[in-house]
């Protein structure tokens, strides 16, 4: 990795001094402020994100998949994310992918030095036979994590589709990455705990990214969830009342309907038949 010149904006030292000092209403307030500006700074970005989307949009219509690959907070933030595609959207296990840098492990416990070995990324995506079709957005608030960029790298001479999520500007990963979104958050309240605006910052980009791609690959009607699994009794509820909103049946007749085909938008699809 070639050493280059760049601010870590996400290191530098906290606007408050005396975190100590400070009473709770006051710790409150202050991480209140700073999480307003949060927004903010992914509104900057939105046209890298949009660049994004519409890629991995354009590779999952070829049949392509989502890899998100980071470690420590920025690992967990993607596995969230990808494994709620599934029960929210309806879609299978292996189409939007998590990867953390640690392996499973990495989930609940940090894993010592997983992130500074660089080889390893590739090695975690080859296990899912990695191709061309698809995308792999790595996510680092420092953009400097030896496995994300690492990673990149190789995807990159492989030629699969490489993007990222980091907030600092001019990071050696963002140079790495075909498809770069940088969401600028500043320092932390707590000087270099990233966990908190950063990785606030990151699960916003991530929402957008796996809901905006979702909803382009026809798995939302209108607002609805249409293919979301029927995994408790609150989503069978909320599904049989998505069917009785779309078309004349009674409650039961509704949740009979849903027993049957298994998903609101079969349901509906067969009833209008």
């Amino acid at each position: 990795m070639k050493k280059m010149t760049f601010t870590k904006t996400t290191e530098q030292s906290s606007n408050y001094e005396h975190l100590e000092k400070m009473s709770v209403h006051d710790l409150l307030t202050n991480i209140n402020n700073e999480d307003k500006t949060v927004p903010l700074a992914v509104e900057k970005a939105l046209p890298q994100i949009e660049t994004l989307v519409s890629k991995v949009v354009e590779q999952m219509k070829k049949g392509g998949r989502l890899f998100y690959i980071g470690a420590g907070t920025s690992g967990r933030l993607g596995i969230v994310d990808a494994s709620e595609c599934p029960p929210t959207f309806g879609v299978p296990f292996d189409l939007v992918i998590g990867i953390i840098a640690g392996g499973d492990t990495a989930i609940r416990k940090a894993v010592e030095f997983a992130e500074d070995d660089k080889e390893q990324a590739w090695k975690d995506l080859s296990e899912w036979n990695i191709n061309e079709n698809d995308v792999v957005i790595g996510i680092a608030a420092s953009g400097t994590t030896p496995y994300v960029i690492g990673g990149l790298e190789k995807c990159n001479e492989n030629n699969i589709t490489t993007g990222c999520i980091t907030c600092n500007a001019g990071s050696p990963l963002s140079k790495t990455a075909q498809f770069p979104i940088e969401v600028i958050v500043g320092p932390e309240f707590v000087t270099g705990s990233s966990r908190m605006k950063a990785g606030t910052a990151q699960k916003l980009v991530l929402n957008m990214i796996s809901t905006a791609t979702m909803i382009q690959l026809g798995r939302v009607k209108g607002n609805k969830m249409v293919d979301m699994q029927l995994s408790n009794v609150k989503l069978i509820d909320r599904g049989v009342r998505m069917i009785m909103g779309e078309i004349p049946v009674s409650y039961e007749e509704a949740k009979v309907l849903l027993e049957k085909h298994g998903s609101v938008r079969k349901a509906v699809d067969s009833f209008k038949k």
